[in-house]
C-alpha cells in the first residue's frame, strides 16, 4: 500500500502477518496515541500459480490466493472492530516470497510523519517477526527517528512460565526456550517496561471477539499453542518495552 505524503497516524504497529498485532496488543490498543494503524508487512498477494503452503492448507484453504484474500478480509474486520486503520504492504508471506527483501517496509517507514510512534514485534521464536523488528530498527535509526517500542508477540512470548507475574522480564532474560530474542535485544539495548496490562474481564471480552475475527488461524494455532485462548492463557497479559542504546558501562540485566 504505497504512500506519497506524511500520514496522520500517531501510532503505527508493525504486524508481520495478519493477526499478530491483534493477538499481541488488542488490550493495550485503546491507550495508544490515536489515530492508530496496524500495518501487516507480509500481506501481499502471492505470485500467480504459487502452490499453497503447508500452513495455509492446514488452515483449510484451497489456494495461496484464497488464503491471502480471506486473511486480509479477516484482518479488516478485526481492525474495524478495534477502531484502527488497516494498512497492508505488498510483501507476500515468506512461503510465497521470491526473496526476503522488505523494500515495501522501507518505503512505508520513509513516508511517516516525524515523531510517529512505531511498535515492532520482539520476535520470540519467530524468524519473520525478528526480521521485521531488526529491519525497522535499522531504518528508523538511518532516518534519525526514535527507536521503536517493542511488543511481546503473543502467544509466543507468553509461553514463559512467569509471563503473568512481575518477574516476567527477569525470567525472559534467562529462559533458553522463550527468551533468546529478548536476550539478543538486551545485548545492545536497555529495555524498560513502557506498558504492561493484565486484561480485565471487559478488556478480555473485547480482545477475544477481535481475535476470533481471524477464524481461519485459530485451529492451526491451537496445534502448537494448546489452549492459547483460555481466559488465563498467554493472551491475557500484554507487554511493551521502550529501548535505549547501551553504553560501555551498561551490562545486560
Amino acid at each position: 500500500m504505497p504512500h506519497s505524503a506524511p500520514t496522520p497516524w500517531r501510532t503505527v504497529i508493525l504486524s508481520p502477518h495478519f493477526d499478530d498485532a491483534v493477538l499481541s496488543l488488542a488490550g493495550l490498543l485503546p491507550g495508544l496515541p490515536a489515530p492508530v494503524a496496524i500495518v501487516t508487512v507480509h500481506g501481499g498477494a502471492p505470485p500467480a500459480g504459487t502452490p499453497i503452503s503447508w500452513w495455509d492448507s492446514v488452515c483449510g484453504f484451497s489456494s495461496a490466493a484464497e488464503a491471502q484474500q480471506s486473511r486480509r478480509a479477516e484482518d479488516a474486520e478485526a481492525c474495524a472492530r478495534l477502531g484502527v486503520e488497516q494498512v497492508v504492504l505488498d510483501h507476500p508471506d515468506n512461503p510465497y516470497a521470491e526473496d526476503g527483501a522488505l523494500t515495501g517496509l522501507d518505503a512505508f517507514l520513509r513516508t511517516l510523519a516525524p515523531g510517529t510512534r512505531v511498535l515492532a514485534p520482539l520476535g520470540s521464536n519467530q524468524s519473520d517477526h525478528l526480521t521485521v523488528r531488526r529491519h525497522a530498527m535499522r531504518l528508523l535509526a538511518e532516518l534519525g527517528e526514535p527507536l521503536p517500542w517493542v511488543y511481546a508477540d503473543l502467544p509466543y512470548t507468553g509461553h514463559l512460565p512467569e509471563w503473568h507475574t512481575d518477574t516476567a522480564c527477569a525470567a525472559l532474560a534467562e529462559n533458553p526456550v522463550v527468551g533468546p530474542a529478548y536476550q539478543g535485544l538486551l545485548r545492545d539495548y536497555r529495555a524498560g517496561i513502557q506498558q504492561r496490562l493484565t486484561l480485565t474481564d471487559e478488556q478480555w471480552t473485547a480482545k477475544r471477539m477481535a481475535v476470533q475475527c481471524y477464524g481461519s488461524q485459530l485451529a492451526a494455532l491451537a496445534v502448537g499453542h494448546g489452549r492459547f485462548l483460555a481466559r488465563t492463557g498467554p493472551l491475557s497479559t500484554e507487554l511493551i518495552w521502550s529501548l535505549a542504546p547501551r553504553t560501555r558501562v551498561d551490562a545486560p540485566c
